[in-house]
């Protein structure tokens, strides 16, 4: 794994990748194949691909091809891409989804060579800590703002604020695992923190919860992981005093840049994210393409 994340991680620098990070996303795929490619004795190339547990039922897998630049245009790329895809075809798959990102254009021009489309794409802002105040946090009445480490008990209400908020953002509509499985991969990895996720509550409802992703590969980057609220809570502040907590809580815990990314067609978020100085910096997308067929002679 070492090899092949030392890959990813230089090609695909601006989502970095712990061992941690890497290891929990394997476990949470039902079935995964992991490959390296040498040339002149040297590794140059890695290779996933992942059946994630919300795609079993369908005919998609998750793929990444890794090829280090001075590596490129020597055929490394096309025979990862067919080692998965055969891997793939044997296990009922069809379409391959994978990312690519803008500061890697060639990554863009080999998949959409080979029939790749968008599917969605992420606008991806940034917040530099030092530059700004911290937030004042004002939650609607009825409303406050505690920490998941605070109250474990509300894991089951967080569950079912992401059942309605992760269906609503553009291009997941079929992405809300299982209960047991979102919690233990999607909120209790590696770089999942209680301490740092934030739970709205209304009495004894949840109402909302946002959360970090806090990876070992980035020690002074928080990226905002989810901010969820309940569509009837909607148009209430509620997002906007969760956002303002996170802010102070990574300048009060030392952070020096938060950032996320929001679908194109996500407009609040967008907005919001807007409206508390967040930056635009380059995005990446979502693709969908068809398996490589046995021979690719393509370069």
């Amino acid at each position: 794994m070492q090899v092949s994340l030392g890959i990813w991680n230089a090609v695909y620098w601006t989502m970095p990748a712990s061992a941690a990070d890497a290891q929990n996303y394997l476990d949470y795929c039902t079935d995964h194949l992991e490959v390296v490619a040498d040339l002149d004795a040297r590794p140059v190339g890695s290779g996933l691909a992942g059946i994630e547990p919300e795609a079993a039922r369908t005919t998609i897998v998750r793929a990444f091809v890794a090829v280090l630049p001075e590596a490129r245009r020597r055929g490394v790329g096309s025979a990862l891409y067919r080692d998965l895809s055969g891997w793939a075809a044997d296990r009922g798959r069809t379409e391959v989804e994978t990312f690519v990102v803008d500061v890697d254009p060639a990554g863009l021009e080999f998949a959409t060579a080979r029939g790749f489309a968008e599917v969605f794409r992420e606008a991806l802002v940034a917040l530099d800590l030092a530059s700004v105040p911290e937030p004042a946090v004002a939650p609607p009445d009825g409303v406050s703002i505690v920490t998941w480490a605070e109250r474990p008990e509300l894991a089951h209400g967080m569950y079912e604020v992401a059942l309605e908020a992760i269906p609503d953002i553009p291009g997941n509509e079929d992405a809300i695992p299982g209960y047991e499985s979102w919690l233990e991969h999607f909120m209790g990895g590696p770089s999942d923190r209680p301490e740092a996720t934030f739970v709205a509550v209304a009495g004894e409802e949840v109402v909302g919860y946002s959360k970090f992703h806090l990876s070992e590969a980035r020690p002074t980057v928080a990226v905002h992981d989810l901010t969820g609220v309940k569509r009837a809570w909607r148009g209430r502040g509620v997002a906007r005093a969760l956002k303002a907590t996170q802010i102070a809580w990574a300048k009060r815990t030392g952070y020096e840049r938060l950032e996320t990314g929001n679908e194109l067609r996500n407009a609040p978020i967008r907005r919001l994210n807007a409206e508390f100085g967040y930056q635009e910096i380059p995005g990446r997308a979502l693709l969908r393409g068809p398996l490589a067929p046995l021979s690719d002679g393509a370069p």
